[in-house]
């Protein structure tokens, strides 16, 4: 049920911030946030929404609606029964539930979302709207001769302890999150570092925050506000809500974190002014991805993330109508059979044991899991966020924008977006945009900077730089970009060109039977064709006659891929990019990594030339699409600060139209700065949008007001089981 909130990106999703926050870490694939990586990054934050608005060129309703909505059977309030426990898997038990820590992850968010207050939420668009259950008003007052904001807080709005909800939590925020005192470890501080003073206002139900600059995205702020409990000292904001929140401001409120059984138990605050809360508690479980199906038909939880094969499981649940083979009795069906008819129920052949009587035990338990499935659906959208193809133009052939560019033009976006959403009955169409996605205000495609698939133009563009079909290689020479001590970076699991790695375009018959093997080991996997271990790929017409050479060296680029469950469908958009890359004469080396080094160890060491991971999209792109953007800078001590932009491209242009944009506070001028900026993003070719990630979820089918969000914050009081006799209503909750 992934979903986000104000300043939560969606890294996963988090909290927001800084450099480009727990949003601002980059996803792998579905349900996979590289989060641990970022303790060692200095300018990493730590969950907020991270992706942007707007590019160059388009029409100007492109992006009036996103592209999917909503999936969460809304129904009205009084339709939901009263009590009951709603169980959501989670990839883990949170680290830390203070979102501006640099570990806090999408479990951080989700907590914070239903027990603190945020003063705007994200609607379905993707903007920010006051969230009326702690704001009465909050506007921009002054401009001159500096930027006042004035929050009007809910007179009934009282933290847990009873205390009301005031300045002195506003300025303890700030305090901490300005960055001024390094004895808080905070994951980021943008927006804050701008701020002058904080004062109580003309009662104390106002709040008075006057900014030293102007401040475009000041809405991203105070959501989520934090006590003064916890903001008030380094040792509190550092380690007091790591495992604890003692005093909190929402429907809900932490009763316990409980990592011997991997729960976080969330229950009714008895001190909520808003409408009240439908469920009496909340449990948020540890489930392994791979085990969600599984776990749903236990009734270990009742709505989670899943990705597609889970999906089909779910979809033909209540479609089978017998076994077709009995399992009780005497009969001796062969295991040659029983497997054949485990494959035909979608069982996964690698887990399945050998001999008979196991074979029949783990098809019996497949199908009770089955019948209990039956009382699931699949709600499905679009998640705010996108998955890129990511350029290394730190070094090799890449740090050339005429390489960059011809793969740029090599790639068919619209085949690879039908590749991963038209299975799944989703909208494939490839996203145009940096710093936004359609449904947000500022869309428009910007792709037209960099232009679309022209195989003749990339030949061209690679011919300018001086690579020539066919053209000498030395003898026991480096392919350019595949170099040999990238090969030993930790977690590759490459052997030499054997289990982790396989080259696109090579011709090499000894490895026929490992091409039928991998093809049979993705069966039933995401869809598309993979380029197994030494499969060559077909040339296309007008293709280069041989290998693509520069002063005696091949060019072949080094794909780094995350080889851990879900990263499925990766793998095979990336066998689908490298087959498109190699009919212009650039040829990809894959390497399959673990999942815990291929942030770490692999984008952002820049051990890479090309690589697929996902950022989320923004509320707020001036700030947080920037550092993933912005030119790397060497520090004092001759390292290279990329904050968050991994692919090392950027130009001066692009800062400066970000700092343009967020320092205006006219919201059509700073779309304009964007679209200006994302332009420029795409003619630099350092990442290339794909598609929009799908958005799975299996959900119990009486559960009511949850699934799918999209852009929009969940609403935790809203959410519950259809009270018994109750319809849906086709319209949202009110």
């Amino acid at each position: 049920m992934s979903h986000r909130g104000v300043g939560a990106g969606q890294r996963p999703v988090g909290a927001r911030g800084t450099a480009r926050p727990a949003t601002a870490a980059p996803q792998t694939h579905d349900g996979v946030t590289p989060r641990r990586y970022l303790r060692s990054l200095a300018f990493l934050a730590a969950g907020a929404l991270a992706v942007p608005l707007l590019a160059g060129c388009g029409s100007d309703d492109e992006g009036s609606k996103p592209l999917a909505g909503q999936d969460i059977v809304p129904v009205a309030r009084d339709a939901v029964a009263e009590g009951g426990t709603l169980k959501i898997a989670v990839d883990a038990v949170p680290e830390t539930l203070n979102t501006f820590q640099a570990d806090a992850d999408a479990g951080t968010t989700r907590v914070a979302q239903a027990v603190l207050p945020s003063m705007f939420t994200i609607d379905a668009t993707g903007k920010p709207v006051r969230n009326p259950d702690y704001l009465e008003s909050a506007k921009v007052i002054e401009t001159e001769p500096r930027q006042v904001v004035l929050y009007k807080l809910d007179q009934q709005a009282v933290w847990s302890d009873g205390r009301e909800i005031g300045a002195a939590d506003f300025a303890a925020q700030w305090r901490a999150l300005s960055g001024k005192d390094s004895a808080y470890w905070t994951a980021r501080n943008a927006g804050y570092d701008r701020i002058a003073q904080i004062e109580r206002g003309a009662n104390d139900l106002e709040v008075r925050v006057t900014f030293d600059r102007p401040y475009a995205d000041w809405k991203s702020l105070f959501s989520p506000l934090y006590p003064k409990d916890v903001m008030g000292t380094p040792d509190a904001f550092n380690d007091g809500a790591r495992r604890k929140l003692t005093v909190t401001a929402g429907p809900f409120r932490v009763d316990k974190v409980d990592t011997a059984k991997k729960d976080v138990v969330l229950t009714r605050n008895p001190r909520w002014w808003g409408r009240p809360a439908k469920l009496d508690e909340i449990d948020l479980h540890a489930v392994d991805r791979e085990k969600r199906a599984t776990a749903l038909a236990a009734g270990t939880v009742d709505v989670a993330d899943i990705d597609a094969a889970e999906a089909d499981r779910i979809s033909i649940a209540g479609r089978e109508k017998g076994t077709g083979l009995p399992l009780q009795g005497a009969g001796k069906t062969s295991a040659k059979k029983l497997r054949s008819w485990a494959l035909t129920l979608g069982m996964d052949e690698e887990k399945l044991p050998e001999g008979p009587k196991k074979l029949r035990r783990s098809i019996a338990k497949w199908l009770e899991q089955q019948h209990e499935l039956r009382d699931f659906e699949v709600r499905k959208s679009l998640e705010p966020a996108f998955t890129q193809l990511a350029l290394n133009g730190s070094e090799g052939p890449l740090a050339d924008d005429r390489v960059r560019r011809a793969v740029a033009r090599a790639l068919d976006r619209k085949a690879l977006a039908k590749l991963v959403l038209t299975p799944l009955g989703l909208p494939a169409v490839p996203v145009g945009s940096h710093v936004a996605l359609s449904g947000q205000p500022a869309y428009t495609d910007g792709s037209g900077a960099v232009g679309g698939l022209d195989t003749h133009e990339a030949q061209a563009l690679l011919a300018d730089a001086g690579w020539v079909a066919g053209g000498p290689v030395k003898t026991g020479g480096k392919a350019a970009g595949a170099q040999d001590e990238k090969k030993g970076a930790k977690g590759d699991e490459s052997d030499g060109g054997h289990d982790g790695q396989y080259i696109v375009g090579e011709d090499d018959k000894a490895h026929d039977k490992d091409t039928r093997d991998h093809q049979k080991d993705h069966a039933h996997g995401a869809p598309g064709a993979y380029a197994p271990k030494g499969t060559a790929a077909p040339r296309g017409a007008g293709a280069p006659a041989g290998p693509l050479a520069k002063d005696g060296k091949a060019l072949s680029l080094r794909f780094v891929l995350p080889s851990g469950p879900g990263s499925e469908t990766l793998q095979t958009v990336a066998d689908q990019i490298s087959k498109m890359l190699d009919k212009v004469g650039i040829a990809t080396e894959i390497h399959k990594v673990s999942d815990d080094s291929y942030f770490k160890d692999h984008i952002a060491s820049g051990q890479y030339d090309l690589a697929l991971y996902s950022w989320p999209s923004s509320a707020f792109p001036a700030t947080d699409a920037r550092p993933i953007y912005a030119k790397p800078v060497v520090a004092a001590d001759g390292s290279l600060n990329v904050e968050q932009n991994y692919t090392r491209v950027g130009t001066d242009q692009v800062d400066q139209l970000f700092d343009q944009a967020l320092g205006t506070l006219d919201e059509d001028e700073a779309d304009g700065l964007l679209r200006k900026a994302d332009s420029r993003i795409w003619a630099a070719a350092g990442s290339l949008p794909l598609y929009q990630r799908p958005q799975i979820v299996g959900a119990r089918k009486d559960l009511v007001n949850v699934g799918a969000f999209g852009f929009q914050t969940p609403v935790y009081q809203d959410m519950g089981f259809l009270k018994k006799g109750a319809k849906v209503s086709p319209s949202p909750s009110k």
